[in-house]
C-alpha cells in the first residue's frame, strides 16, 4: 500500500485538518468538484445520513474542493453536514491525490476535480481508491467495502 499524500487544510470553521491527526483512525478523504450543486450536493448528503454508521465502524469522513471555507461554512449550514469540508482553494491536495483531470459534462471537455475517495487506513496508507463514484451509493459502498476488509 502506498503512503497518503499529507495534508494540512481549513474546514468550514476555519479549524485546520491535517492528515497526521487522523493517524491511528480510518479515514474518508473524498474530492468533489463544487459545493451545492446537484452531483456534489447528493454524495454530501449520503455521507451525512451514513455519518453516524461510518463512525460505529471507527470512519472519520472529510470532504475537500477548491471552495472557500466561506463557500463550505454556507453548503455545510444549509444541508446540515456533519463532517468536516476542507478548502483547497491553491488545489496542492486535489493535485497530489491524482484528483485534478480532464472531464466532460454537456458534451465539453475541461480539466477539474474528479469525484474521486480514498479509503486510508489507520497507517496513513491509501487501502482502496474509488476512481469513479456514484454519489447517492458511496457512502453506503465504502461502508460495505470497511466491512470486507475487516473481516
Amino acid at each position: 500500500m502506498k503512503p497518503a499524500p499529507s495534508f494540512s487544510l481549513p474546514d468550514q470553521t476555519g479549524t485546520v485538518h491535517t492528515l497526521e491527526q487522523y493517524r491511528g483512525q480510518w479515514l474518508i478523504v473524498y474530492f468533489y468538484p463544487k459545493d451545492d450543486t446537484p452531483g456534489c450536493t447528493t454524495e454530501a448528503c449520503s455521507f451525512r445520513d451514513e455519518y453516524a454508521t461510518l463512525q460505529s465502524k471507527g470512519l472519520n469522513v472529510v470532504g475537500i474542493s477548491k471552495d472557500s471555507v466561506k463557500n463550505h461554512a454556507k453548503f455545510a449550514e444549509k444541508f446540515h453536514l456533519n463532517f468536516p469540508l476542507l478548502s483547497d482553494e491553491s488545489g496542492e491536495v486535489i493535485n497530489a491525490y491524482g484528483a485534478w483531470g480532464r472531464k466532460k459534462f454537456m458534451g465539453r471537455e475541461f480539466d477539474g476535480i474528479l469525484r474521486q475517495t480514498f479509503l486510508i487506513n489507520p497507517k496513513g496508507e491509501i487501502a482502496k481508491d474509488y476512481p469513479k463514484v456514484t454519489p447517492k451509493e458511496h457512502a453506503t459502498q465504502i461502508l460495505h467495502d470497511f466491512e470486507a476488509l475487516e473481516s
